[in-house]
């Protein structure tokens, strides 16, 4: 396994992590065996770097997690988030009508003692604002956030879709170590604005959805999504960018075939080859698929294969929102 630094920090984590939130919630049916299984195998593959959130499943991927993580402690940089809340106490993904955000300093106190009372450890390594509340200054969720570092709850502090201009003044209050936002083949928006602020200032980027929420392995299977898959509510899964989509796809994959790999393999490696202050987390509940991911690390792209990669992305540019209308009212705040 190759490892990348996790901004200034001294801390080296695995150039790709595990993202968990599939082995609770969000893409259909869950197995704990098989997800336990996943999580010492990612160990075995020296895999480093877990990522949940305490809205997965309300709670239950923390839980869940815990149960390896644990015994491994000393194996494991562990990475959640707060601040999606349920009305009705029933998890659902963030555009749900029942979910809300909440970024309050209140509710940050109890978020990281319920966190951490699920993970079943006395320190969170980075912890993350899920969003950026609209209805409250960035510089009092991070200052809320900062009294926890120094009360020896959480390492380090991160911030997940988040404006350039938030960055900035929330690194003023306290040093933001990571920034989590979705980044992948189809989705670039980090790279207009955000991407420079952070490098800038020294800040990781973690994206998550990197192989853009399996759309390069199963885009044909989309018609048999089950009623608890959350993708089923997203524009590239609908039908007026469905067969773009697919189009995509097929030629991302005949590329890689050509290349002798996967096409998930090619779109992870793509991510890597974006620079050194990247550390990918693409999700997964199945060992297959995750040494599958792994094997992306060992892939090298030349100047023709991302030139090649590039035009393939120009001719199907009608890709659909990645989120639906509400979920998208919480990005880039």
């Amino acid at each position: 396994m190759k490892f990348r630094k996790l901004g200034n920090t001294g801390v080296e984590l695995s150039a790709i992590g595990l993202g968990c939130m599939g082995m609770s919630f969000a893409y259909g049916p869950t197995d704990e065996q098989e997800s336990i299984k996943t999580l010492h195998k990612s160990l075995d593959l020296g895999i480093n770097f877990w990522d949940t959130a305490d809205m997965y499943a309300n709670g239950e991927n923390e839980k869940l997690i815990s149960k390896v993580l644990v015994p491994n402690r000393d194996k494991i940089f562990i990475a959640t988030k707060f601040g999606f809340r349920f009305k009705d106490g029933q998890a659902g993904h963030s555009g749900a009508p029942g979910t809300y955000f909440d970024g309050s300093p209140e509710w940050i106190k109890k978020a990281v003692d319920l966190s951490l009372q699920r993970l079943k450890i006395d320190e969170i390594d980075l912890y993350y604002a899920h969003r950026v509340d609209p209805n409250i200054p960035v510089e009092e969720t991070v200052g809320a956030m900062a009294d926890l570092v120094k009360a020896g709850k959480v390492k380090y502090l991160g911030l997940s879709e988040a404006s350039a201009e938030s960055i900035r003044k929330a690194h003023k209050i306290h040093p933001i170590t990571a920034l989590q936002s979705e980044y992948s083949l189809l989705t670039k928006d980090v790279e207009r604005e955000v991407l420079p602020v952070i490098r800038e200032l020294g800040i990781t980027l973690i994206p998550y959805s990197p192989l853009a929420r399996g759309l390069f392995s199963n885009i044909n299977e989309a018609q048999n999504f089950t009623d608890g898959d959350f993708r089923k509510s997203l524009p590239r899964y609908q039908e007026k960018y469905l067969e773009n989509n697919r189009n995509l796809a097929q030629e991302i994959n005949d590329f890689a075939a050509s290349k002798g790999v996967k096409g998930t393999q090619l779109a992870l490696a793509w991510i890597l080859n974006q620079g050194e202050d990247i550390i990918p987390i693409p999700g997964t509940k199945r060992i297959q698929y995750l040494e599958e991911n792994i094997g992306a690390a060992k892939i090298e792209l030349s100047e023709s294969d991302l030139k090649t990669i590039d035009s393939i992305l120009k001719k199907y540019p009608d890709v659909g929102e990645r989120y639906s209308e509400g979920s998208m009212k919480l990005v880039n705040n």
